[in-house]
């Protein structure tokens, strides 16, 4: 583990921030080809990209403190500011990043369903990129483990786990790959964002069972709750939206 790759004087570098800061670069470069097949500028695609990375840190933050840690920070409140340290949830920055996003778009009167297609693979892409960062970090491990690619993480003993960072990033590459092949040849607006939310949902389901994580209802993990409302939900907007949109 290498949370902090190099120090500059005063100011450290660390694994997480970079692979974050990696990904929406990369996502920028790869969506700027994409935009304008939808009829977008890429100044609005720019500005966006800005929304969605702070509401995501927020709702990220903010989900983490509710749900995972609010005996602490209801007593310490300032804490929840200090973003240097663990505590973001994906799924808190996915659905803040939405609805920010949703407001910006329907501010600017741009096609919502498009850009979200434009967007879904290199959110999947950035995704796996920042798992690198949480590996790096030593964070998000997983359960121990007897198979040969177990990881030992440093202060959990010298136990060999699953290293679900990088099951997360494999699965997320694969993704990227598809979304890229769909957005291709899709069939109605929002079909790859919307693939994009199930297939997610249905991975992060099946990683959670290898991943230690909070258990909030028998043996199912909040992250796996928030997977089967995400999917459910998906799967109906899917539906209509395939009903009721024309082709592409």
């Amino acid at each position: 583990m290498k949370s902090v790759l190099f120090t500059l004087g005063p100011v450290s570098i660390y694994a997480w921030g970079t692979m974050l800061s990696l990904a929406v670069i990369v996502g920028l470069l790869g969506t700027r080809r994409l935009v304008r097949r939808v009829g977008v500028e890429f100044d609005h695609l720019l500005s966006l990209t800005i929304w969605l990375v702070l509401a995501g840190l927020i709702g990220g933050r903010l989900f983490y403190v509710f749900f995972y840690e609010w005996d602490y920070y209801s007593l310490y409140p300032l804490e929840i500011f200090k973003l240097n340290q663990p505590g973001l949830v994906f799924y808190g920055g996915l659905i803040a990043g939405v609805l920010a996003g949703g407001i910006y778009i329907y501010r600017h009167r741009l096609p919502f369903w498009d850009l979200a297609d434009v967007i879904a693979p290199f959110l999947a892409l950035g995704y796996g990129m920042v798992r690198i960062g949480c590996f790096l970090n030593g964070c998000c491990y997983g359960k121990p483990t007897g198979l040969p690619w177990g990881v030992v993480f440093p202060g959990l003993g010298a136990v060999p786990r699953h290293p679900t960072q990088l099951y997360s990033t494999i699965f997320a590459l694969f993704l990227f790959v598809g979304l890229l092949w769909l957005f291709q040849h899709r069939r109605f607006p929002g079909q790859v964002f919307l693939v994009y939310l199930m297939v997610y949902a249905g991975l992060r389901f099946i990683v959670e069972f290898f991943r230690e994580n909070l258990l909030i209802w028998g043996s199912l993990t909040i992250a796996q709750l928030v997977s089967l409302l995400i999917l459910g939900i998906t799967v109906g907007v899917y539906w209509y939206q395939h009903r009721r949109a024309p082709e592409v």
